[in-house]
């Protein structure tokens, strides 16, 4: 006979796995179910022809506290990107660097018609001020979007919040609006100026792998479809009712709300990504490139192998193309307007470039618009032995999933003792 776990955790996300995780650490046993075939949730990783395709263009940012806490950076080989940018404007690129950590690029980044010079100093002083404040501090300052903090708390000109803000933010919250919450934004820009943007040697999936691997692998049951929280256990789409003291709904927003009635946030964002092999980069330098021009498909363009040669078989290059959203366009079609887009940046040699893959993450973030932020985090715990946890739950990042996870572990054990 079979003896039930303590915990069952629904999802193998990075929030489930932190989850189980922390609770077999602290001895209490667990099994963690997924209908996938793999871990990570929207953190996963295609090997195809060689090349390491992320479903969906992703970095750590090394300066989240809960990642460091979470995370063996030595084992992962992180490779980082340049502190700065390129931006696509008028017909040229136009580097805008982080001047604190790239003295030598300081010159040509104040003389850059991206932004105005009063702009150059206000973001000085923004970086300044961020990183004296506590978190603490940040996620209870007023409330607001983005785009409204720009204008009027911060002050910058239409000319930096086109050609730099709304691609560069907009790209990480899949967001070109920048309706999300100005408290979101202090906390990236924060982050930004603190640490590095960085990829694993192996893919974004050598984060999900590095947590799972800590769990027995009797623990990990994937390819287990949950349809049904019930008290006390959960009854998966085999029929099969898994018995447990605690169940955890560890799943996008979605899906936490069918099984569990946990609130979700109303709205999400999507992305799509679309990567390309190449005999050289166009580049030669691990930087991301944002369309400064506000025209055309593309947001940002990422040379992955850059950054992080393991990406491709050796001699290759590997290039990330993202498009915000999810285009009415057939990925035929959608690929022929990104091309030629490219084209238009890169000249001829875009036509020897090979399209690998085209992903539609149609689910990649929940919307933050204010007050999503007021409180950051939402409670973990939902009665009757069940508990939700997830990027839904706190800040819409790899940052909110790790800690959410791990306080709903910590409230499971501190209930079950």
């Amino acid at each position: 006979m079979t003896t039930a776990p303590d915990v069952v955790v629904i999802g193998a996300g990075l929030a489930g796995l932190v989850c189980a995780r922390t609770l077999h650490r602290a001895g209490r046993s667990v099994v963690v179910l997924d209908a996938a075939d793999g871990v990570g949730g929207r953190v996963r990783t295609d090997v195809v022809e060689g090349f390491r395709l992320d479903r969906g263009f992703q970095a750590l940012q090394t300066a989240y506290p809960e990642a460091q806490r979470q995370f063996d950076y030595a084992a992962l080989g992180l490779r980082s990107f340049y502190p700065g940018a390129l931006v696509r404007f008028d017909g040229r690129f136009h580097r805008l660097a982080d001047p604190f950590r790239q003295l030598l690029d300081a010159t040509g980044t104040i003389l850059s018609p991206i932004g105005t010079f009063k702009d150059k100093l206000r973001v000085a002083k923004l970086r300044s001020e961020l990183i004296n404040s506590s978190l603490a501090d940040l996620f209870a300052r007023d409330e607001m979007t983005t785009m409204e903090a720009l204008r009027d708390r911060y002050h910058f000109s239409e000319n930096i919040i086109e050609r730099f803000f709304r691609p560069f933010f907009g790209g990480i919250f899949f967001d070109p609006a920048l309706q999300t919450s100005s408290r979101m934004f202090d906390f990236v820009f924060r982050m930004f100026a603190l640490g590095d943007t960085a990829l694993p040697a192996e893919g974004m999936e050598a984060l999900p792998r590095q947590l799972a691997a800590a769990l027995p692998p009797a623990a990990l049951r994937l390819g287990h479809r949950a349809d049904a929280v019930e008290e006390g256990g959960v009854r998966l789409h085999s029929g099969e009712v898994l018995s447990a003291r605690a169940v955890v709904v560890a799943t996008d927003a979605p899906a936490a709300q069918a099984l569990s009635g946990a609130e979700a946030p109303a709205a999400h964002h999507a992305t799509t990504c679309l990567y390309y092999a190449a005999s050289a980069s166009p580049h030669d330098e691990p930087i991301l490139v944002l369309n400064g021009d506000g025209e055309g498909p593309i947001n940002n363009v990422a040379v992955l192998t850059d950054a992080a040669p393991s990406y491709a078989p050796e001699g290759q290059t590997l290039i990330s193309v993202t498009v915000l959203g999810d285009p009415d366009l057939p990925d035929e079609r959608l690929e022929t307007r990104v091309r030629g887009h490219l084209a238009d940046w890169y000249g001829a040699e875009v036509g020897t470039w090979r399209h690998l893959r085209t992903y539609r993450v149609r689910y990649a973030l929940p919307a933050l618009p204010p007050p999503r932020l007021d409180p950051p985090e939402r409670p973990v715990r939902l009665g009757g032995g069940r508990y939700v946890c997830g990027d839904h739950r706190a800040t819409a990042s790899i940052q909110g999933a790790l800690r959410s996870g791990r306080h709903a572990a910590e409230a499971i054990l501190a209930d079950l003792a």
